[in-house]
């Protein structure tokens, strides 16, 4: 590709250009690190089979070396397919996707040398983690496309997460922490909204001042209360698992997919909702015109502020019941910060998918991937430290934020008030 072509390339195309190129590096190098420095090898088995499901494949061993060898060679040709691709200005999704299928499986050869890998639970376990991820990047989608910076994710998660949690514990039944966690993320997400649209705070500000606050005061009332009253306060039930009858039974998608408790099957019809309300409905319609052009929404009858308005308590909701999750549809108890930063990875997979429902969900399971990669690969015990396993669904997210992975544009008005007659 000669200079000129490079020049007259577009924003999107020379982001797919550095992306080919990022492949074929990483190609490389999964040959030379995975395949011809390891000099020691061992058959690395991966395990299919969770419970009693049905059965395509139990085991899978192969030597890890021609493991690694093979499944670097298929990285190396889906560059090479991505880069025709790219020059033939069709789209390089199909290679991308096969390049990180591959590229992970020579990782996973080498680092499984003489191992057992449960690969089905390893999938499974990083669904799980992405969840309060997804629940929090389907908040952000909601509040930004409509023009309101959330940072207090974190918060609204926390909450939902404190709420659910003591309230299951109190009267001993999940499906009331459940319901109350929505209000409690709505809580938050009213006081963002109203200092944020109604008196026009800085919005990235006031985020982390509600993320304060709300860590501050479950803090407080952890120590005064969850502690000294556990057994009342703080020892609430966990959701059961509910299997979808006959789809449970799919192999390997079956127990990842539809043996999960009631928080996942609501998750999936969030996202759905979520979806198909913004691209193909008169809500979706206005939400994205008040967070791209709120002046010509207002021309054509439409409230911005009422818009904005809903769409944060909306979003606050979500993330409450994405907080639950921590709570009852995990461990039960409520601990000082569970949270764990969850809400700012949220916001990177919002940044990664590019303000898409779609694309925010896809990100938030490859950081719940990773997340649960460096536990498994500790437990089984691997030549990787792991402080350097801990740290992947983080370095992650500096990625993300950063802008790395390609240039990307939040919706024009985001985290611009705006005053009814003004333009912007």
């Amino acid at each position: 590709m000669t200079q000129v072509e490079v020049l007259s390339l577009s924003a999107p195309e020379r982001r797919r250009r550095r992306m080919v190129v990022m492949m074929g590096v990483l190609g490389v190098f999964a040959l030379v690190a995975f395949f011809i420095i390891p000099k020691q090898h061992d058959k690395a088995t991966f395990g299919f089979v969770m419970d009693k499901e049905w059965v395509a494949v139990h085991e899978w061993a192969i030597d890890s070396r021609h493991g690694s060898l093979g499944f670097a060679i298929l990285a190396i040709l889906a560059a090479i397919l991505a880069y025709f691709q790219f020059r033939a200005r069709k789209t390089i999704r199909l290679a991308s996707a096969l390049f990180g299928v591959s590229f992970l499986m020579s990782f996973l050869c080498w680092a499984a040398s003489g191992k057992f890998i449960p690969l089905t639970g390893l999938l499974q376990g990083g669904l799980l983690l992405a969840v309060p991820l997804i629940y929090g990047a389907m908040a952000g989608v909601l509040c930004e496309r409509s023009g309101v910076i959330n940072i207090a994710i974190e918060g609204q998660l926390l909450a939902g997460a404190f709420a659910s949690g003591v309230l299951a514990s109190l009267t001993q039944k999940t499906w009331i922490g459940l319901l109350i966690a929505p209000f409690a993320g709505a809580l938050i997400a009213y006081l963002l909204a109203v200092f944020a649209i109604k008196f026009a705070i800085d919005q990235v500000i006031l985020g982390f001042v509600l993320n304060v606050l709300v860590i501050g005061l479950t803090d407080f009332l952890y120590k005064r209360l969850l502690i000294p009253y556990q057994a009342t306060w703080n020892s609430g039930p966990i959701l059961s698992p509910i299997k979808i009858p006959v789809l449970w039974k799919i192999p390997i998608l079956g127990p990842i997919l539809f043996d999960q408790t009631i928080i996942v099957y609501l998750m999936y019809v969030v996202v759905i909702l979520i979806h198909v309300g913004l691209f193909r409905s008169k809500w979706g319609l206005r939400m994205r015109a008040a967070g791209e052009h709120p002046t010509a929404a207002e021309s054509v009858g439409i409230n911005v502020n009422r818009t904005r308005f809903r769409n944060v308590i909306l979003a606050g909701a979500i993330a409450g019941l994405g907080g639950a999750y921590f709570t009852i549809g995990a461990v039960g108890p409520f601990g000082k910060e569970m949270t764990a930063g969850k809400g700012f990875i949220a916001l990177a997979a919002l940044i990664f998918g590019r303000w898409s429902p779609l694309g925010a969900v896809s990100a938030a399971l490859i950081f719940g991937f990773a997340d649960n990669l460096q536990g498994v690969l500790s437990i089984i015990g691997t030549a990787i430290p792991s402080e350097f396993m801990l740290m992947a669904p983080y370095v992650a997210t500096i990625i993300a934020v950063t802008g790395f992975v390609g240039r990307v544009r939040a919706p024009a008005a985001d985290g611009v008030p705006y005053k009814r007659g003004e333009s912007v």
